[in-house]
């Protein structure tokens, strides 16, 4: 009666099943009148959202690297064409320059050198950290390479996990407590205790890797940052209610007083966790190729999320506010659980662009999506399930999947044994997408190569 009263209906319950936002609210019906009726279902998602769809999801992405793969391929054949043809129209020259082709007074580049020139001059340099300073003494070099080592680094990481657990502790402790009944004498010693950690580690830091040098490194400038506004908070606490006692519970004064301040500033501490990922090279490595994937990702789905939302806008503006301001007057207890005017979904509409990006989104995270499916079928036509459904396949199936499965690849590509034995220096380079598929590119032989340039309408070579 619910979930299968018709074709229609039975086929959007198992399609919304797919994606586990109705289970089990679809199976206890019929799992009420009989046990052995959650056999169906439970057969239904295994086949259905375990294999179907991971399956699917392999199908797409394979089809989706075939054509990468194909075009990176190409991308590189042009590369290594358009390095050829620059050799061979400077070997041709009568009067080659003396810097153009020539490595000394005797030898020549030969193509594969050439060649060998442009890749290590496409490796842009992101940054190089400037020196350490260079103590004579033989006790500061001693405390230079303690405090300038790794370790120390890891320490921190430990004591910001111990500073993180602490605070949640006392508040945890203090949740159910009256604010005149608290008691934040520990939490005030807390951040003591820690601000001044964060200073010394900073002031170490500094002494042994020099101020340029410390500040090279985004996550110093971040630690430093943080600790001065701690310190500044810290002492401007104490100069408004003093150094923390028994019994010390200072005062609540508008929204973000400043000891309401000192605590939301505590928890960014939890942000100093993102150092580590300097400390593992690997990822450290692949991260600048695991932004370009993001970049490029957001770039083509933003148009389909554009296309969608004015889609969206033309064919379902007006109807379900319009119902809004019709179901006010109902009470709310009196309305069907779980359906669209209950739960107060009328923010989610498509009644201008803003509010269609949210409900487009908030359809792509499949929680409740059902909801939507039988609301705007209701309000405007049954064939509104096929956007709805569209969108889910394109933006959910997809498109996030896709996303996923990408940045799976490049993680397991740069923990790849032959990419561990590179040797990183303090240098870093950037590194471009072409990598992930180094292994199976091919490289255009010199016949493909010479046959393309004498093929080319504007570029006469002597054979």
């Amino acid at each position: 009666v619910v979930y299968f009263r018709n074709l229609p209906d039975s086929l959007t319950s198992l399609l919304v099943l797919l994606t586990t936002a109705n289970n089990p609210d679809v199976m206890i019906p019929a799992y009420s009148k009989n046990r052995a009726y959650s056999i169906f279902f439970i057969l239904f998602t295994v086949l259905g959202n375990l294999f179907l769809m991971n399956l699917l999801t392999a199908i797409i992405y394979n089809q989706f690297r075939g054509y990468l793969l194909k075009s990176v391929q190409s991308s590189l054949f042009r590369r290594r064409l358009g390095i050829r043809a620059a050799f061979e129209v400077l070997s041709s020259l009568k009067e080659t320059p003396a810097s153009s082709l020539k490595m000394c007074s005797c030898d020549q580049l030969s193509a594969a050198q050439f060649q060998k020139l442009f890749e290590e001059l496409d490796k842009d340099a992101i940054k190089q950290h400037p020196p350490s300073p260079e103590y004579q003494s033989h006790f500061m070099q001693k405390v230079q390479f303690a405090f300038g080592h790794r370790y120390f680094g890891y320490l921190g990481n430990v004591v910001a996990l111990a500073n993180i657990i602490s605070v949640c502790v006392v508040l945890v402790m203090d949740a159910d407590k009256q604010p005149s009944e608290r008691d934040d004498f520990f939490l005030g010693a807390i951040n003591c205790f820690f601000i001044l950690y964060y200073l010394l580690e900073m002031l170490l830091k500094i002494l042994a890797m020099g101020l340029k040098r410390y500040l090279s490194y985004p996550s110093n400038r971040f630690d430093g940052l943080l600790t001065v506004i701690l310190l500044i908070l810290e002492i401007a606490t104490f100069a408004v209610y003093g150094f923390p006692h028994p019994g010390w519970r200072p005062e609540f004064m508008g929204l973000l007083s400043l000891w309401d301040m000192v605590r939301l500033v505590n928890m960014l501490i939890v942000f100093r966790f993102l150092r580590i990922i300097p400390n593992m090279k690997v990822i450290a490595l692949s991260s600048t190729t695991w932004v370009s994937l993001v970049v490029n990702w957001l770039c083509s789905f933003q148009v389909v999320f554009y296309a969608f939302a004015i889609t969206g806008i033309m064919l379902f503006k007006g109807p379900v506010i319009s119902c809004s301001a019709a179901n006010t007057t109902h009470d709310n207890g009196t309305l069907q659980c779980g359906t669209y005017e209950q739960l107060e979904y009328w923010p989610n509409n498509f009644d201008d662009f803003a509010a269609a990006v949210v409900t487009l989104w908030d359809v792509m995270v499949v929680n409740n999506w059902q909801v939507f499916l039988d609301a705007f079928s209701r309000y405007s036509s049954p064939w509104a399930k096929i956007y709805f459904v569209a969108w889910w396949l394109i933006s959910s199936v997809i498109w996030v999947n896709l996303f996923v499965a990408l940045l799976l690849e490049n993680f397991i590509h740069k923990w790849d044994r032959r990419c561990q034995r590179e040797s990183l220096s303090d240098i870093e380079y950037q590194r471009t997408v072409e990598l992930m598929f180094r292994d199976v590119l091919e490289e255009p032989t010199e016949e493909e190569l010479m046959e393309k340039l004498h093929q080319h309408p504007h570029l006469h070579l002597c054979r």
